[in-house]
């Protein structure tokens, strides 16, 4: 049996995505984050001390990290090469840099953008606001909005190179970079970026895409 301890908002989205993309049968268990903290429940420490998403059981064991869960979904149930390259491929080198790259480079500016944003807007003293912002506003112009420009300057042009991250067919790396590719779209947006932009058209019109929508229910990145 395979189940999916899915959060709102998450991570854990890519894993039904891949999950209806590789045809399996899976059962969901939803988890609401705070409304207030956006943090997730206690009620996920009891599967795993951190207390994270995505958190996957198959058949009894309990399985964390997006990218690890990912890579043992295609090696176990990937059994015709539609959504992984073989490993002894030359490709294979490719699809696994985008599906460490996602959470090891893509990501941390973008969480980054959100801290300090919060900085900013969070409830304090207001003979501290004026400090915490001036602090916020120069690490942002001067670490994080440089970076967040690296970074997805680098992914629009390797978007302009070939169709998909790992190459011209659609594989699991994408599904793997769909969220950073997402939270920046919600943060940042594409206009001068239209690569990234076909991209994320594209994989949004996928038909287990939507599916998976349907299965983990609401999901504010896309707005």
């Amino acid at each position: 049996m395979i189940r999916v301890h899915h959060l709102n908002n998450s991570r854990s989205q890519r894993i039904l995505w891949l999950l209806e993309e590789l045809g399996l049968e899976y059962e969901v268990r939803r988890y609401q984050r705070d409304a207030r903290t956006m943090l997730a429940p206690e009620s996920l420490k009891k599967l795993h001390p951190l207390g994270k998403s995505p958190l996957l059981e198959v058949d009894g064991e309990v399985l964390v990290e997006s990218g690890a869960i990912v890579e043992y979904l295609v090696d176990r149930f990937d059994t015709d090469r539609r959504l992984s390259p073989a490993h002894d491929s030359a490709s294979r080198v490719r699809f696994n840099y985008w599906l460490h790259y996602a959470e090891g480079s893509a990501m941390p500016p973008l969480l980054l953008s959100l801290v300090f944003n919060k900085v900013k807007t969070s409830p304090m003293p207001f003979f501290v606001k004026p400090i915490a912002r001036g602090i916020a506003d120069k690490v942002m112009s001067t670490f994080v909005s440089p970076q967040l420009k690296l970074h997805f300057d680098y992914l629009e042009s390797e978007l302009g190179k070939q169709a998909w991250f790992a190459g011209e067919a659609f594989s699991a790396a994408d599904i793997q970079m769909s969220f950073p590719i997402e939270a920046a779209a919600a943060r940042l947006g594409f206009d001068r970026r239209p690569n990234l932009q076909r991209y994320l058209n594209a994989i949004q019109a996928r038909p287990a895409y939507q599916r998976a929508l349907t299965q983990g229910g609401p999901y504010q990145l896309l707005s």
